[in-house]
């Protein structure tokens, strides 16, 4: 594959770490008696499955089930169901990432349950044992079981991380790709629809030019993937082929901010559809104001519900180029508003909206225009916003446009939040 000295022993290797079923481990670290069996955590408002145990896989629960068309399933197999209790998988994510930050310097926070870590001169290390140590350490002090995977590239580390997790009683959850012939096994079993980075429709399509196998994907022509990928896909081919290209990226500003919510009902209540368009434009607005940022483009999406298929279906999004740059509540939940009016059909019952905001630029770094700009009297006034409701909670001072409500979310089976709430914490009597 033309990777020259690729399988010298490595100065750097990449570490993947993972942890496993990891709402579903956090559920179950306080209740011992659910180990061993069917374990479901559903999403916000109770809508659908988002994790789930070895054992609530084995008896056929897939990912992004509706809870309501399972409810006959989790009754006959006694499957225990929690709403998603994101305080307590947030403070347990982030004690599992104190931990493995010991174990090198470098490190990328990927996801509340994954982490990369960058090994720099572990050339003499025994990167099983290494592993292994990972795994003991996290599972005595924390109770997460996690898996290894490292390999000399990101996307090989994903792979071995696969592998680790999908033959625990081979792997003792530890896998290295550290050599020509564990990078072409591995890149021969992973089916392309598999390979980090590539989606459904990226799949159909390398599929249809008889690429089945990550291993085909690195002997792809790079014209065409190029031009059908662009060059993330020529990064991922050459991380793929152990030449490592992506490095860890910094935890500084994010590229892009999001705010979506699933509602408790089908609407097609144009009303209540502003009011939530506008409160997430105002939560992603501040998220720009704390990381002192602003954007320069805003998106807003409109859903139905796809579960529902006796219902017509309308799935819409619109991105608007915003005249100036701007971190201010009033003027994004403005703009979003806007862009919600021109995709909203009132014959369709929506069920999901978000805001994402986009071209995120340092707010010392906007680039001012002659005749547009954003309002010099919104910066004081956003800052003291956000003062009052750093000190008396969030939404404590809202706009006129948003909610005039405080919203909660359906969560029928809330589990305590064991670790973050004093009245929830476990007493032991001896």
């Amino acid at each position: 594959m033309g990777r020259g000295n690729l399988c010298d022993k490595k100065n750097t290797m990449f570490a993947l770490v993972d942890c496993n079923n990891f709402y579903a481990s956090c559920e179950r670290l306080f209740r011992p008696e659910l180990n061993g069996k069917p374990v479901v955590v559903l999403s916000n408002n109770d809508g659908c499955v988002i994790a789930r145990s070895n054992e609530a896989k084995a008896i056929g629960i897939p990912m992004g089930a509706p809870a309501y068309q399972y409810d006959a399933l989790f009754r006959t197999h006694s499957v225990s169901v929690f709403s998603a209790n994101f305080p307590l998988y947030g403070d347990l994510s982030n004690r599992v990432m104190q931990i493995l930050s010991e174990y090198s310097p470098e490190i990328e926070i990927y996801s509340i349950d994954e982490l990369f870590l960058k090994l720099v001169g572990f050339e003499f290390f025994d990167l099983q044992n290494y592993g292994a140590s990972m795994r003991e350490k996290v599972f005595t002090w924390t109770g997460i079981p996690i898996s290894v995977g490292i390999a000399p590239s990101k996307a090989l580390s994903k792979l071995a991380n696969r592998i680790a997790k999908k033959y625990p009683e081979k792997t003792a959850g530890v896998y290295i790709i550290d050599s020509e012939e564990k990078i072409i096994k591995a890149l021969k079993w992973l089916k392309i629809e598999d390979v980090w980075g590539i989606g459904s429709q990226l799949s159909k399509k390398l599929k249809a030019i008889n690429v089945f196998t990550a291993y085909d994907f690195t002997l792809t022509n790079d014209a065409w993937i190029k031009k059908n990928m662009g060059i993330v896909g020529i990064r991922l081919k050459r991380d793929l082929q152990g030449l490592p290209t992506l490095d860890l990226e910094s935890l500084g500003a994010k590229k892009n901010i999001a705010t979506t919510r699933t509602f408790d009902r089908n609407t097609n209540d144009l009303n209540y559809l502003e009011e939530r368009v506008s409160t997430f434009a105002v939560a992603c607005a501040e998220k720009l104001r704390k990381q002192q940022s602003c954007c320069n483009s805003l998106l807003v999406f409109i859903h139905t519900n796809g579960h529902r298929q006796d219902l017509a279906q309308y799935h819409q999004h619109i991105l608007v180029q915003l005249p100036f740059p701007t971190n201010s509540s009033i003027e994004l939940s403005q703009f979003a508003t806007a862009a919600l009016k021109k995709i909203f059909q009132a014959e369709y019952q929506y069920k999901k909206a978000g805001v994402m905001v986009q071209d995120i630029t340092p707010e010392y770094q906007k680039q001012l225009s002659v005749f547009n700009n954003s309002n010099e009297l919104h910066a004081p006034l956003m800052k003291a916003f956000d003062k009052i409701n750093n000190i008396f909670g969030q939404q404590k001072i809202r706009l006129g446009s948003q909610d005039r409500r405080i919203w909660k979310m359906k969560q029928e089976r809330l589990s305590p939040r064991y670790t973050t709430k004093l009245s929830d914490i476990i007493i032991v009597k001896v």
